[in-house]
């Protein structure tokens, strides 16, 4: 339970209160006791404030003081608590105490006890200008502990890549790229190097998906191609026409493999145009062209 500021005070009156009665009834024992060891009578007044008065300000130390500042605190407010019981314990079973009876000095008729007790009664005024004036200096010197600082949150650690294991690498959209639409094949010709006279002509029609108006072009009729197939040309090697069938195909298939990635880039390319990039006749160039067409559609 947490006392406010309100229940702190009635407590601390409540203390107070407690003490100055308790004061209040040890008054005449210690007043007494100190008459007998020859104190006066503003000396035997003052005493019992003396005695008192220091459990007091011990106790006030041990509210204050932390550690073993507090503990030596402690050790004075019982020491003169003690004390201070002793005498009023004396003062009771000697009656003599309570009036002039009492021989000067004589606080007990055992020797030994009566020295032990004239040195008690003696030495309290002495203790309490030492441990009061220790206490008040503790008390002077003495600063509250700073609060503690919130302890940081730990920080989340950072992922750290695995050694050996490859990160995953994103993968770009593929661009679009032209795609040739569907096509009548047209039976190759079997020969003729021939062609047109202007080569403006196209060689197949323009498949619909690649029309702009979506109706596509009718094909052109072909010019009839002579029987008689004269030898491709190398372009490697410049010769021409001794070479085995072997070699020629070689060198064909490697040129429909060119065609078709033009068209691939440029599907519009005809075979007059692929004929000249050839070095060959407009009539080679749309049979190469024709042959590209065919592989790429058998490749889809």
């Amino acid at each position: 339970m947490t006392l406010d500021r309100k229940g702190k005070a009635l407590l601390v009156l409540a203390l107070v209160t407690v003490v100055a009665m308790a004061f209040r009834v040890s008054w005449n024992a210690l007043r007494d006791v100190a008459r007998a060891i020859g104190a006066d009578d503003t000396a035997a007044t003052l005493y019992p404030v003396v005695v008192d008065g220091l459990m007091a300000l011990a106790l006030v130390a041990t509210l204050v003081l932390v550690g073993p500042d507090r503990t030596f605190a402690l050790r004075v407010l019982g020491t003169y608590t003690l004390a201070s019981l002793v005498l009023n314990y004396v003062h009771g079973l000697v009656p003599g105490l309570h009036g002039d009876s009492v021989d000067w000095g004589r606080l007990a008729d055992w020797d030994p006890a009566n020295y032990a007790l004239v040195l008690l009664a003696t030495s309290l005024p002495v203790g309490a200008i030492y441990f009061g004036s220790d206490l008040v200096a503790k008390i002077l010197d003495h600063r509250p502990a700073p609060a503690p600082e919130p302890m940081p949150e730990p920080a989340e650690p950072a992922s750290v890549p695995v050694a050996g294991r490859s990160m995953p690498v994103p993968v770009e959209p593929a661009t679009d790229v032209p795609v040739l639409g569907p096509w009548t094949p047209v039976a190759e010709l079997t020969g003729g190097t021939g062609g047109t006279g202007t080569g403006t002509g196209p060689d197949l029609y323009i498949p619909a998906e690649q029309d702009g108006t979506g109706l596509g072009a009718e094909p052109t009729p072909e010019p009839p191609e002579p029987s008689v197939v004269p030898p491709v040309p190398d372009p490697g090697s410049g010769t021409t026409g001794s070479g085995s069938e072997v070699r020629d195909d070689t060198v064909f298939g490697r040129q429909v493999g060119e065609v078709r990635n033009w068209l691939r880039e440029e599907p519009e390319l005809t075979g007059t145009a692929i004929g000249t990039r050839l070095g060959t006749s407009d009539a080679y160039g749309r049979r190469v062209r024709r042959a590209a067409l065919h592989t790429a559609g058998a490749a889809v």
